[in-house]
């Protein structure tokens, strides 16, 4: 007999019992589309959580953290700016580095009128607009007059606006911070996906913060290399610069947010593997299933395979005709699995605002899985099927 007959036959089977057809490839499809949801929702999460934890590539966050040895010979030294201007220049001199990212950050009240609020006041400078991209709902972004004239101008978060000002427009209104005056430029947008939580913020210039709270240190210094390939050399390079002109040993050291995103990323790799690993029992317990209809099939059809073999139907020919059969309710079910995964699991990115990484590995995976399934859980039935005696087969009712 030959292949396509065997499929024509399978497909035929299926037909006549549409109802039992379905409610047997149901467990293949719950677990095929569980794997696929569960995977694919798993490295979405990923992919965001790296981002958010990376930013945008290439940088390396500068900290200071002094020696017990230094802080017993000066006790005050955690009480020292870490950063200083000189350093910047320093740093912009390392021929690896491509921008220098300053902050300087401090929580005091942010008010307007009656209102007040407990807010993070952060001075940046224009590299730290362009490697964090922050995004302006209304109103308009710092331009490169307000950081070089040092203007009262700030951006606040949709927090920030919801706290103080509600429904009214904030901008230009002035805010005070500090008793100092601040005019609001733009306010931020709400922030979506993974780490879609708002603080109360207001970001100014540096040069505006530095007037508003009379310092002139940096709390907060990240290197952004020219090439992912230089970004440890950066690293060491300016470590080892702060460390001499700072006349400290180790207290200078640097951050791979990358790094930290990987580790990360293999912790919700492992995570991902054992849920999917779960999910995946539901397609056992399918397999479990598709043998016990397939038994029922057997017994059913008893009369119609001492037939054939009367008529000169080898054991293989009816074992690999219940193969068959086995594998193509599984294979349906799978790619029915596959297609309502895919569905689910884009459904769920757009709404959690991480994008859905369905790899192709999978997919194949989840095919291949099927038809595993199909030959492992029809090999009992068919082989039952293939050892009827033709006679006894005839004379059944």
């Amino acid at each position: 007999m030959k292949f396509m007959e065997n499929i024509s036959m399978a497909l035929g089977s299926l037909k006549a019992h549409k109802m039992r057809s379905i409610l047997t490839m149901l467990g293949i499809i719950i677990g095929v589309g569980a794997v696929i949801i569960v995977v694919a929702i798993g490295q979405g999460g990923e992919a965001m959580l790296k981002s958010q934890i990376s930013g945008s590539g290439n940088t390396v966050e500068l900290f200071f953290q002094p020696s017990e040895e230094e802080m017993r010979v000066n006790p005050n030294i955690m009480n020292q700016p870490p950063f200083r201007q000189e350093d910047v220049r320093a740093l912009e001199g390392i021929p690896e580095v491509k921008k220098v990212v300053t902050s300087s950050s401090q929580f005091s009240s942010v008010s307007y009128k009656e209102k007040s609020a407990e807010a993070s006041i952060t001075g940046i400078n224009n590299a730290y607009l362009e490697l964090n991209d922050l995004k302006v709902n209304k109103g308009r972004s710092f331009s490169a007059s307000d950081f070089l004239g040092g203007r009262r101008v700030g951006l606040i978060s949709h927090s920030t606006k919801e706290e103080l000002f509600k429904e009214q427009s904030p901008i230009g209104q002035i805010i005070k911070i500090a008793n100092q005056p601040v005019e609001v430029i733009g306010v931020l947008e709400k922030p979506t996906g993974l780490f879609g939580f708002s603080s109360v913020e207001v970001y100014m210039p540096i040069q505006t913060w530095r007037t508003v709270y009379g310092k002139s240190e940096f709390s907060q210094i990240t290197l952004q290399a020219a090439s992912a390939d230089e970004l440890q050399k950066a690293g060491k390079k300016a470590a080892r610069l702060l460390n001499t002109l700072h006349n400290t040993e180790d207290s200078y050291q640097v951050v791979n947010m990358e790094e930290i995103a990987e580790g990360i990323g293999q912790v919700t790799r492992i995570m991902t593997l054992i849920i999917g690993s779960i999910a995946g029992i539901s397609l056992f317990v399918g397999g479990i299933g598709v043998m016990n209809i397939m038994l029922v099939s057997v017994t059913e059809r008893t009369r119609e395979i001492g037939i054939r073999m009367a008529l000169g139907a080898t054991r293989g020919q009816v074992m690999t005709q219940f193969l068959i059969e086995s594998i193509t309710l599984t294979l349906i079910g799978g790619m029915i699995g596959i297609l309502v995964g895919w569905g689910v699991a884009s459904l769920v990115s757009v709404f959690a605002g991480w994008p859905s990484l369905i790899s192709w590995q999978v997919v194949a995976g989840g095919v291949l899985f099927s038809m595993v399934i199909g030959v492992v859980f029809g090999l009992l039935p068919a082989n039952k099927a293939s050892k009827l005696d033709p006679i006894e087969s005839l004379r059944y009712e």
